[in-house]
């Protein structure tokens, strides 16, 4: 009997170490799967405003390519941009782009929204307009092109993604040309 005795006493002690052994790598494993589940909850959020935006600026070069009144063009992408406080944390910026024989001029600007950004394409009525190489051969001469940019701060809300700051932008931009 002495014998069966230590060997229950051996497999418990057994038994005991394995499941001390199972809580560790189960902690290990759901710290993992809760940083990769908060990271992606930020990447996914991410990915949405960008696309959010993206819709913007088509919506609002479209408006204003249509001779919608810029003000009027800006008050309908703000008030598209619903999950988006484009008011207190973004900008939209429509500009007019007249093409003189190839010398590219602003002839109309208008922007709404309290992030500080300036323009990529220029700077007020009158100043020479710089467009990407993709859109220089939209205005023909003698044309308008309209552009509407927007200008959004992205900030996310898990501790994971603040801690990957680095990969995911700061500020959101996305422009169209119509």
């Amino acid at each position: 009997m002495a014998t069966s005795r230590q060997q229950d006493s051996r497999g418990r002690k057994a038994r005991t170490q394995e499941c001390g052994q199972a809580i560790v790598e189960f902690t290990a494993v759901v710290l993992m799967m809760l940083m990769l589940a908060l990271g992606l909850i930020d990447f996914g959020r991410a990915i949405y405003e960008k696309q959010v935006i993206t819709n913007l600026t088509g919506e609002g070069s479209n408006l204003a390519s249509r001779g919608t009144d810029f003000a009027d063009t800006i008050t309908a992408v703000i008030g598209g941009a619903a999950p988006l406080d484009i008011n207190n944390k973004g900008k939209v910026i429509v500009t007019a782009v007249y093409n003189n024989n190839g010398n590219y001029r602003i002839t109309q600007q208008l922007s709404q929204g309290a992030y500080s950004a300036n323009s990529r394409i220029g700077q007020g009525v009158g100043f020479p307009a710089t467009l990407p190489i993709t859109a220089v051969p939209i205005p023909q001469p003698k044309q308008t092109l309209y552009v509407t940019e927007v200008f959004y701060s992205y900030q996310p809300i898990t501790p994971v993604g603040k801690m990957l700051n680095v990969l995911l932008p700061a500020t959101m931009y996305d422009a169209a040309y119509f």
